[in-house]
C-alpha cells in the first residue's frame, strides 16, 4: 500500500535518536579504554581523525555525518560517538592477558593516529571488568596497594549491589599515553552484558562530565581579577558621579567613560557566558550519572556522589559566583547610565528651556519696538498727509473758495490719523500678522 500522507522530514531522525546513545554489552572478565577529546568546532576534525583510524585498521570508513560508529576486529571492539563538544574512543577487549592494568585495550591502536590526533585528549580511562572469584577475597586496602599505588578509594557498590567500581581518580603512568590514564576496577557480581555496558558507560560519562564542567574553573578564577578591575572601574565612576557639580561637559565624559566599561564587561560576558552554562549543564549530568548507579556506601571508601560533588559544587559555586558579579555589575552600570543620561537629559532641558526664555523676551521687545514704530509711522504719516490738505485748503482760498485752512487742518487730523491707522491695521492682516 503506497503512503497518501505526508511525512514529517525529521521523522527518521528523531526516532534514530534514541537509539543514537545506547550503550554496548561488556563481557567479563574484559579490559575497556575510554578516551575523551575535546574540541571547539563543529566536529569535522574528530570525524576526519576516525576515518584515519578506520582505514589503518581496515575498517569500513564512517559516513561523512557519522555521529555514532561501531567496528569489530579480532579481538577488538571499537566505539566512537560524538557528542557537542567532545568524541569517545571506547575500545573493549575480551578476557586478560595478564595482571590488571599491566597492558590495555589501547595496545590494537597504532600508536601514530594518536600522535596525528587534532584535538586535545581531555579524559583517558582504562578500565578492568574482573568476574568476583578472579578478585579472591581481597579488601580495599589490598586492591588499593596492589593496583592504585596505595592511594584513597573512591568508589561504592552499583547497579543495587550487583557491581564493585572502585578508583583514585588519578593520572597513573601509561606506556602509549603519556600524560597517564585514570584506572577504574569492576567487580562483577553476576550482572548481564548488557548491564555491565550500561554501569561501564555511567561510569565513563560520570567523569567526562566532570572534568567537562571543570574546564569552566580556570575561566571563572580568570575573570575574578578581571571583574575585580571591572568593579574598581565603576566604583571611581560612581564617585565622580556623586562628586561632580553636574556640568554638561564633566557628564558627557562619564557618559563615555560608562559606555567603555560596558563594552567592556559585555565582551567578559560573551567569551564566558557559555562555558559557565555549559558547566552547569554538565553539573547537572554529573547528578544524573551518579543516581543511576544506585550506590551503596562501602566501608573506609568515599562513596561517587561524597567524592564528586563535595569537589565539584564549590567549582560551580565559584562559577556562579562570577557570573552573578558579571550580571549585577551591567545591572549597576544600566542603572548608572540611566542617571546620567537623566541629568544630562535635565540640564540640557533647562538649557532649552533659558534658550527659549530668552527667544520670549527678543520677540516681546521687538513686538514693542514694531508697535512703537507703527505708531510713529502712524503719526509721520499723518503729519505729511494733513500738511498736504492745509496746502490744498490754502489754495482753495485763493481761488475763491469760502474755506477757513487752519480750520480744515485741524478738523483733518483726527480725520486722517484714523485713516491712517486703519490702513496699517488692514496691511498686517492681509501679510499674516
Amino acid at each position: 500500500m503506497t503512503d497518501t500522507f505526508f511525512l514529517h522530514p525529521q521523522r527518521q531522525l528523531l526516532n534514530n535518536e534514541a537509539h543514537a546513545r545506547t550503550s554496548t554489552s561488556v563481557p567479563s572478565p574484559a579490559q575497556v579504554t575510554s578516551l575523551a577529546f575535546f574540541f571547539d568546532g563543529d566536529g569535522g576534525s574528530q570525524r576526519a581523525s576516525l576515518a584515519r583510524l578506520a582505514e589503518q585498521l581496515g575498517l569500513p570508513l564512517p559516513a561523512a555525518d557519522a555521529v555514532q560508529y561501531q567496528a569489530e576486529l579480532p579481538g577488538l571492539r571499537l566505539n566512537w560517538g560524538l557528542h557537542t563538544e567532545f568524541a569517545r574512543y571506547t575500545l573493549l577487549r575480551r578476557g586478560r592477558t595478564g595482571e590488571p592494568f599491566a597492558d590495555s585495550a589501547f595496545e590494537g591502536l597504532p600508536l601514530d593516529w594518536l600522535a596525528n590526533q587534532p584535538d586535545p585528549l581531555l579524559v583517558a580511562i582504562h578500565a578492568v571488568i574482573l568476574p568476583q572469584e578472579d578478585a579472591g577475597h581481597a579488601d580495599t586496602e589490598t586492591l588499593a596497594q596492589q593496583w592504585f599505588a596505595g592511594n584513597d578509594l573512591i568508589g561504592a557498590s552499583i547497579g543495587d549491589g550487583n557491581a564493585l567500581a572502585l578508583t583514585d581518580l588519578r593520572l597513573h603512568p601509561d606506556r602509549n599515553l603519556g600524560a597517564g590514564v585514570t584506572r577504574l576496577l569492576v567487580l562483577d557480581y553476576g550482572m548481564s552484558p548488557s548491564q555491565r555496558g550500561r554501569m561501564l558507560q555511567r561510569l565513563f560519562e560520570l567523569e567526562t562530565y566532570r572534568m567537562l564542567a571543570l574546564l569552566a574553573l580556570p575561566v571563572a578564577k580568570a575573570q575574578m581579577r578581571t571583574m575585580d578591575t571591572l568593579g574598581s572601574r565603576m566604583r571611581e565612576l560612581t564617585a565622580k558621579m556623586s562628586g561632580q557639580a553636574g556640568s554638561r561637559s564633566g557628564d558627557d565624559a562619564l557618559l563615555d567613560q560608562l559606555t567603555e566599561l560596558a563594552a567592556d564587561l559585555e565582551d567578559v560576558i560573551s567569551s564566558t557566558q557559555y562555558r559557565f552554562s555549559a558547566a552547569q549543564a554538565y553539573f547537572r549530568q554529573v547528578e544524573r550519572r551518579i543516581e543511576e548507579l544506585r550506590e551503596a556506601r562501602l566501608g573506609g571508601v568515599q562513596p561517587f556522589r561524597e567524592f564528586t560533588i563535595r569537589r565539584l559544587a564549590p567549582a560551580m559555586a565559584t562559577c556562579e559566583t562570577v557570573s552573578s558579579r558579571q550580571t549585577q555589575l551591567a545591572a549597576r552600570i544600566q542603572r548608572a547610565t540611566a542617571l546620567l543620561r537623566t541629568r544630562v537629559e535635565v540640564a540640557l532641558q533647562g538649557q532649552n528651556q533659558a534658550l527659549l526664555a530668552s527667544m520670549d523676551r527678543r520677540a516681546e521687545l521687538q513686538l514693542r519696538l514694531q508697535e512703537t514704530v507703527e505708531g510713529l509711522s502712524v503719526g509721520v504719516l499723518t503729519y505729511y498727509a494733513v500738511g498736504l490738505i492745509g496746502y490744498v485748503a490754502k489754495a482753495l482760498k485763493v481761488a475763491g473758495m469760502p474755506i477757513n485752512p487752519e480750520l480744515t487742518t485741524g478738523l483733518a487730523i483726527p480725520l486722517v490719523a484714523a485713516g491712517v491707522w486703519w490702513g496699517t491695521q488692514k496691511m498686517k492682516k492681509n501679510l499674516g500678522h
